[in-house]
């Protein structure tokens, strides 16, 4: 995934949370003020990769719906424009993993926090946990409530 535009990369993980919108929000206005691009990554998986039984299901399907997903994503968050400086990877597998290796020569990874408990670990969530022990680059946990002047 690496870009061949110059300036910082930001990766972003983008999963429909309000802070995952929050962590997108950051980054563009980041890579606003030091010339960076920012790669928009939402992770897709098919039920059937992680063995869960049931249905049979149409991994075209999945995607379609993956690819939906994150477009009204990006519209939520940028309803106006999308920036001029957004790439988008839609990428099937594992967050934490995908978001990792995206992490390789990256300016900063950005992720949400969903967790609302007392303690980090419960704070943190388990996929900016993994990110934040495991990434290839310092990495920014953002709240919901995040504003991007701050």
């Amino acid at each position: 995934m690496e870009s061949s535009e110059p300036g910082p990369r930001l990766i972003v993980g983008v999963d429909g949370s309000p802070s995952s919108h929050a962590a997108l929000r950051w980054a563009e206005h980041y890579a606003r003020m030091v010339g960076g691009v920012v790669e928009a990554i939402h992770v897709w998986d098919t039920p059937s990769a992680q063995g869960y039984s049931g249905p049979a299901s149409d991994p075209d399907f999945d995607l379609q719906q993956a690819r939906e997903r994150f477009a009204e994503e990006l519209r939520t968050v940028f309803p106006d424009e999308r920036p001029a400086r957004l790439r988008e990877h839609l990428v099937e597998g594992d967050p934490s993993e995908a978001l990792i290796q995206a992490s390789e020569g990256a300016e900063l990874l950005v992720v949400g926090r969903r967790g609302r408990g007392a303690f980090a670990r419960a704070m943190l969530g388990s996929v900016s946990q993994r990110c934040a022990q495991h990434a290839a680059c310092p990495v920014v946990v953002v709240g919901q409530q995040a504003d991007p002047a701050h």
